[in-house]
Parts: structure tokens; sequence; C-alpha cells
């Protein structure tokens, strides 16, 4: 079974930047980032900006993105081959 990768904030971001995702706002170190699909309906996550972010948290943030975004096109950026 392959291992959850240890991110930061910063890999989320890029990684959610790749599937369409933009910076909405920040408060703290919580980052709000949001995409518009074209039948206007707004997906948003919220990403803590840490330097290494729980393994528990990354996989809430996996399951959350799950909603919007097929888990095979996400496991390349979050598992380790």
């Amino acid at each position: 079974m392959p291992k959850l990768k240890s991110l930061s904030g910063k890999d989320l971001i890029k990684i959610f930047k790749f599937f369409g995702f933009s910076v909405r706002s920040q408060k703290g170190s919580h980052v709000k980032i949001v995409r518009v699909l074209e039948t206007g309906i707004e997906q948003t996550l919220i990403i803590p900006n840490h330097i290494d972010i729980d393994k528990g948290t990354i996989k809430a943030i996996l399951r959350q993105s799950t909603k919007s975004i097929p888990e095979n096109e996400l496991e390349s950026h979050f598992y380790t081959n």
C-alpha cells in the first residue's frame, strides 16, 4: 500500500492550482482556495499554510477534495509509489 506523502501548505496549494483552484483569501495561517465550475458551482477548500501538515489533516483535505476531483487523479500527488 502506498504511503501518504509529507506535504506543506504550499505543496497543497500548488497541487490544487493544477486542478484549477485559485487563492481567494487568507486569514491567519489558513488559505481559502476556490474553483468555479462552468455551471457556476463554487468549490472551496481551506488549507493550513504550515511547513509540515499532520497526516490526518492531509487525509481530511484529500477526502474533501475527492468530492470534486476523481481520487485516481489525486493519488500521484498525495501518495508515494
